[in-house]
């Protein structure tokens, strides 16, 4: 019996703008109490807020947990990409 092949998953699920867990990650790239950049399953998305704070990032479960006042959540248009020039996506993004 042919298996059957595990398809990528990524959610965002954001409660009162002030907590977010995120599946499907593969890496973060950068992070302050201000934006968290990281690489999805789906593409490199940028968080911004306020007072945030990673609360849980384990990779081996793809899953980021994130406290604090979430103002944006923002994904490149670019999927796919190495991490090579990512501040210059964000940068073009939050200006």
């Amino acid at each position: 019996m042919e298996e059957k092949q595990q398809e990528a998953t990524h959610q965002l699920i954001v409660t009162d703008r002030e907590y977010i867990e995120i599946t499907g990650v593969l890496h973060v790239d950068s992070f302050d109490d201000e934006e968290i950049v990281l690489e999805t399953e789906l593409g490199l998305l940028a968080l911004r807020g306020e007072k945030l704070d990673i609360k849980e990032l384990n990779l081996d479960e793809k899953l980021l947990t994130v406290e604090g006042v979430i103002l944006e959540a923002a994904y490149s248009e670019e999927v796919g990409e190495t991490y090579k020039g990512r501040k210059g996506i964000f940068s073009k993004i939050f200006r």
